[in-house]
């Protein structure tokens, strides 16, 4: 017996008779021909299965004629591997513009100083998926066209990227709608995993679902107080030709999109030394520095809704909702009182990349869309 959770609807009960067979197939396998056969005992909690046979009148159960099965530890071992690809073959950023003549669709991309632009080329080869309106898997992407992209939305690409990092050949495409949020907290139920946000550009309020995906961040005032700061300053910084802010964002020669040109010894370790403290504290704080807050996130430890109360402040990336309205968390980060306070569209001038359910924000980063 085996008992099968779908990937929709409620658990199935398998009835293997002895001369079922059961073969195991390689993720990404497409046919039966180099399947091997194994044996009842080699099936594990978590494999994947297909299961074709008799189902029972009351559809609880199932009499297994072929059970082919993806080992978990194979399909672990495929997707460590996809995730390093989009690591070091992946761009991402905002669509711009969309071009269905020719293929192509125009990023802003992380750069030094500010951003930079990409044209991401599509051939008919390529693979194109789209989030799900309220899922933060990628594994619920759906197939999708070049006409389902739009501008303002998120974009990873995998591919090749040209040796001056402008353009990108990509070979596999995720987009999705999602939405920055910032507001304060007017309710919390714990029963539900739910909270109630009253949205500060749109005056009215917002139910946020935190799922199993959620990521859930709260600042220390202290690093909140700086990256307020730093807020403030790079303004400044920006208009005056400060450190980091290179007109039109666009990195050394040489540097692809994202990527920082290796500084002389003495600035590295100048670098590191300010790496190591929150932004805005010392002497030393970049103004403008667009990933330092990424760099914050990715140091801070977990919180929960637990660690919430009511008139929080919080900046929120999530899915794009349903019709019937709420959306899933994808990243909600707490402790933003004096960054809302130094900019009330801070949300939108500190975005908090959403490639953080799985994957980067950025040119490098934590790899799968």
């Amino acid at each position: 017996m085996i008992t099968l959770k779908p990937d929709t609807g409620p658990a199935v009960n398998v009835v293997v008779q002895g001369a079922v067979r059961i073969l195991r197939v390689a993720p990404g396998q497409t046919d039966l021909k180099n399947a091997a056969a194994i044996q009842f005992a080699d099936l594990q909690v978590g494999d994947r299965i297909l299961v074709r046979g008799i189902p029972s009148a009351d559809g609880q159960s199932l009499t297994a004629s072929t059970v082919i099965a993806m080992k978990r530890s194979d399909v672990e071992a495929k997707q460590q591997q996809e995730r390093e690809d989009w690591q070091r073959r992946g761009t991402g950023g905002l669509a711009s513009a969309v071009d269905p003549a020719s293929g192509t669709i125009t990023i802003s991309v992380p750069a030094p100083g500010g951003t930079r632009t990409v044209a991401v080329h599509t051939t008919k080869d390529t693979i194109i998926r789209r989030y799900a309106a309220d899922s933060v898997q990628f594994d619920d992407a759906k197939s999708s066209s070049l006409s389902e992209i739009r501008a303002g939305d998120q974009l990873r690409a995998r591919g090749a990227r040209s040796a001056d990092g402008s353009d990108f050949a990509a070979e596999e495409i995720v987009s999705g709608a999602f939405r920055n949020i910032s507001g304060t907290v007017s309710s919390l139920d714990a029963a539900a995993n739910t909270l109630t946000v009253a949205d500060l550009a749109t005056k009215k309020p917002v139910v946020v679902r935190i799922s199993a995906q959620s990521q859930v961040l709260k600042l220390p005032p202290q690093i909140a107080q700086g990256l307020a700061f730093q807020m403030k300053g790079g303004a400044r910084g920006a208009a005056s030709g400060a450190p980091g802010g290179t007109a039109g964002g666009t990195p050394p020669s040489g540097t692809a999109a994202g990527e920082r040109a290796a500084p002389p010894d003495s600035a590295r370790q100048q670098r590191q030394q300010d790496d190591q403290r929150a932004p805005g504290e010392g002497g030393n704080a970049r103004p403008g520095r667009a990933a330092d807050l990424q760099q914050v996130l990715n140091r801070l430890p977990k919180a929960s809704l637990a660690d919430l109360q009511k008139g929080d402040a919080v900046m929120i990336v999530s899915t794009e909702g349903t019709a019937s309205g709420g959306v899933t968390a994808i990243t909600l980060l707490a402790g933003v009182e004096p960054i809302l306070q130094a900019s009330p569209g801070g949300a939108q001038a500190m975005t908090l990349s959403p490639w953080n359910i799985g994957g980067a924000g950025g040119e490098a980063g934590d790899a799968n869309p």
